[in-house]
């Protein structure tokens, strides 16, 4: 074998060690540029807010602390890293910092991602399923606490994928990686029940004498993860915060986020749950059971939540990637056995850090230059500025605000009615308010107007809730705006409520 063949192989690897990292430079600077896009959600705001009061008090809540219909009943934030990480950027860099985070976020799950796959499959197949992926996702990527904990998703279960492959298990040193995933978001539970199908699919290939002994030590696993999760400053009621979210039955259908996949028009899910048919279809790709379980179990979740098509999206593949990798079998070269070869290591380790050092300049100088002459803002829709002014100069102390606008009131600490915490108000209590604010029971509204000695609404300009108030005799709308509108209970003297 001839020296400039060794050199060859040698630059190859070189090159496809920077793959990844340069896959994570090109996501970074893309979601920065679009940066705006990113702040589109009110429930950023109040993360922000939690955050900054851990870091203010060295503490973490455990009741509420922003409402008046919930205040001091118990609550956890299950997102409180993300959290603190979230305010601490934003104090630094004002909404430059979430964006930055969410991209960097987003750059280390596109690295991940391709350094995963790269192991069983061409990089040129890794990197198309990373653009699928991403765009898959790409409703979902918001200035959020589960963006910072997608790469560890990844990095989770494409490890455990790699041990069965291997028809091992996987190493104690990967444990870590729960009780981060679990300090950062709820959705560790994930991470948790696909312990379960990837240890028998580890188990099922296994030689039948080294069963048992693999299947005993996945379980040893499996409560090694168990007890990591419960490594948070909550412990155990960890557990329960990130589930409480799933027991609110009725309410999840009208969360965006937690609807059920839609396909009254084409959409880039669809599309690509008609690939993966179709490509089953044409190349034959033969699973076994529990490779099955885990795409059946993927896709079930996207189809009932649209948030969990990421995790289909960035999953998937993962799974997949074996038995892609042995129907588009790779091209592959025998590292020489050369002194070239051996003296060649090290050179090579020191250019691939280099080249890294470089890509890491490149996007921070372009965040920079970036930054100069950019600021990035929230989304107006979300950000009723106006109405909220008038309600601080009116002085109410209840307001009955509308349900996207209760992260931005957080914000400029006016007590709220309801917010994006959910499992903290419970399923009736916010039905009640959608279906009084939507028009669907009207009767509902005044019944929850004087429950609550509500003496101001704050709703949104083009929702019915608006004109329900409009028709009540005690209510009188003092402010209208393209965002929202605002109503004040009036006295029996005529007066306006202060």
């Amino acid at each position: 074998m001839s020296l400039s063949f060794a050199n060859s192989t040698v630059v190859q690897s070189r090159a496809r060690a920077l793959v990844p990292l340069c896959v994570g430079a090109g996501v970074y600077l893309f979601f920065f540029f679009v940066g705006d896009t990113l702040l589109q959600d009110s429930d950023s705001f109040w993360q922000i807010k939690i955050g900054q009061w851990i870091l203010d008090h060295g503490a973490l809540p455990y009741t509420d602390l922003y409402s008046f219909t919930r205040t001091g009943e118990p609550w956890i934030s299950t997102s409180w890293l993300s959290q603190v990480l979230f305010a601490f950027s934003y104090a630094q860099w004002g909404w430059a910092g979430p964006v930055i985070l969410t991209a960097t976020g987003m750059a280390l799950t596109a690295a991940i991602f391709v350094y995963l796959l790269d192991a069983q499959i061409e990089v040129p197949h890794a990197v198309l399923f990373a653009m699928l992926a991403l765009l898959l996702g790409l409703h979902h990527v918001l200035a959020r606490p589960h963006i910072l904990a997608l790469p560890v998703m990844v990095a989770w279960v494409g490890l455990m994928m790699a041990a069965a492959d291997r028809r091992s298990a996987p190493s104690w040193t990967w444990l870590p990686l729960m009780a981060l995933w679990a300090n950062l978001h709820g959705g560790f539970v994930l991470g948790l029940a696909l312990i379960g199908p990837i240890a028998l699919e580890a188990v099922e290939h296994a030689e039948k004498g080294q069963r048992l002994r693999l299947f005993m030590r996945w379980v040893l696993f499996g409560i090694g993860a168990l007890i990591a999760s419960c490594c948070t400053p909550y412990g155990w009621r960890t557990l329960m915060g990130a589930t409480n979210i799933l027991n609110l039955g009725e309410l999840l259908t009208l969360i965006f986020e937690w609807m059920p996949a839609n396909f009254a028009t084409f959409t880039a899910f669809e599309g690509a749950l008609l690939g993966l048919i179709a490509l089953g279809y044409y190349r034959g790709i033969v699973l076994s059971a529990p490779r099955i379980f885990l795409i059946l179990f993927l896709t079930w979740s996207a189809l009932t939540h649209v948030r969990s098509i990421e995790a289909f999206a960035f999953l998937v593949p993962l799974v997949l990637a074996k038995p892609l990798g042995k129907t588009f079998a790779r091209q592959t070269f025998a590292r020489p056995q050369s002194d070239a070869g051996d003296v060649d290591r090290w050179p090579a380790r020191t250019v691939t850090a280099l080249g890294a050092l470089m890509i890491v300049a490149a996007a921070w100088t372009s965040t920079s230059l970036y930054m100069g002459h950019h600021r990035f803002t929230f989304t107006m829709g979300q950000t009723p500025v106006a109405a909220a002014d008038l309600i601080e100069k009116l002085g109410v102390k209840r307001v009955f605000n509308a349900y996207q606008f209760g992260g931005y009131l957080i914000s400029r600490d006016i007590p709220v009615y309801v917010d994006g915490r959910a499992e903290l108000y419970g399923e009736k209590f916010v039905m009640d308010f959608f279906k009084a604010t939507e028009g669907k029971k009207p009767e509902l509204l005044p019944r929850l107007l004087d429950a609550h000695k509500i003496d101001a609404t704050i709703l949104v300009a083009d929702a019915p809730g608006p004109q329900i108030l409009d028709q009540l005799k005690g209510w009188k709308r003092i402010y209208t705006d393209d965002i929202a509108v605002v109503h004040v209970r009036e006295k029996a003297d005529g007066a306006t409520a202060k």
